[in-house]
């Protein structure tokens, strides 16, 4: 897609988006304390919360806590759980309002989206946009304005109500990235977690500012070429225009699961990564897919998460062969520990 004037990008994101779907059919429950996760009872062992609303928020409530913790932080609140299906209907709702405009529309998930158009006045579309998305949903939705996709996803947690600002739209551009950029930490970069932002920082790059005038070869030498020169141009608030409603094509599935009880034996281990490895070989070739790849992750009770992959000597769709290249690769752990959760992802070949 061409970057000609007049041709902008725009995030949306929902706000609260599962909870506000729970609160939609529940109305009752607005302006509540709500919190919602695995089965909605936080006195059950290892379930996080999913999303809460702002309310619950105030209390410290976050997505991926414990429930139980999420419930000693706030008591009061109203707990419940999770429900895929409602999500997907009300996402269908959102993308579809957002299609009935003369933009593109790129899916990214249940509850965001990357709009393309050509408009002289994006505040004013975005407007339109989320005014519609109201009406015909009931749902809220915060929108990012920006000359590419970094900065209109950035530009989306600035106009988020609990970002200070609150009112919704936001742009940000070339013009003004400095002034609202350079100042920060870079774990405020989309795509930069805490380990990375403490690599960054190990060789001095501290601010938005300082990765942006970061010296490409240092950056080369520690994060390989290519993965160097794109955290050197996310430094500089460079990144793709292009918007496409062409579904993007899996690569990739993954099964995981926590269990009630931590697994202590190597046998105990074995025998559920070697049941989940089945599972999700057994559900993708049901899809005509094959297998290229695995990947196994183990989560300790420390927290610790080591994940060690390897590709297959042949593509295959047999179950048994993936499940024994993924013992394979637990003999490569270390199981000191206690193992609270485990992980397959199986990759499929790539034209």
């Amino acid at each position: 897609m061409s970057t000609a004037p007049g041709w902008w990008l725009l995030h949306v994101d929902m706000d609260q988006f599962i909870a506000a779907v729970e609160i939609r059919r529940r109305p009752e429950l607005r302006g509540l304390p709500v919190v919602v996760g695995g089965s909605g009872d936080p006195t059950q062992a290892r379930q996080v919360v999913a999303t809460a609303s702002y309310e619950a928020r105030e209390f410290g409530v976050h997505s991926g806590m414990p429930l139980r913790a999420a419930f000693k932080k706030c008591p009061e609140a109203v707990f419940l759980p999770t429900d895929p299906a409602a999500y997907d209907a009300a996402s269908a709702e959102v993308m579809g309002t957002l299609r009935e405009f003369p933009v593109i529309v790129e899916v990214w998930g249940w509850d965001e989206c990357f709009v393309g158009a050509s408009t002289d006045d994006p505040e004013e579309l975005a407007g339109a946009l989320r005014a519609a998305v109201l009406e015909r949903t009931g749902l809220a939705c915060s929108i990012g304005i920006g000359d590419n996709k970094v900065r209109a996803k950035l530009a989306t947690g600035f106009g988020k109500r609990d970002s200070g600002s609150g009112e919704g739209v936001y742009r940000l551009t070339a013009e003004n990235w400095v002034e609202v950029m350079a100042h920060r930490p870079v774990r405020e970069l989309w795509g930069i977690g805490s380990r990375m932002s403490q690599n960054l920082n190990e060789l001095g790059l501290f601010t938005v500012a300082d990765l942006a005038a970061a010296d490409l070869d240092v950056l080369t030498k520690r994060f390989g070429p290519r993965m160097g020169a794109w955290y050197l141009s996310l430094g500089r608030g460079l990144g793709d225009t292009e918007v496409t409603d062409v579904p993007r094509e899996p690569v990739s599935r993954s099964h995981e699961e926590t269990f009630a009880t931590d697994l202590v034996t190597f046998e105990e281990v074995a025998e559920e990564l070697r049941r989940i490895a089945l599972a999700v070989t057994r559900e993708v070739v049901a899809e005509g897919r094959s297998v290229q790849r695995i990947a196994v992750k183990v989560r300790f009770t420390s927290f610790f998460t080591p994940i060690k992959s390897r590709k297959l000597p042949d593509i295959t769709q047999d179950p048994e062969v993936v499940a024994a290249a993924a013992l394979v690769l637990l003999e490569k752990f270390e199981l000191r520990r206690p193992v609270r959760l485990l992980g397959v992802r199986v990759e499929f070949p790539r034209d």
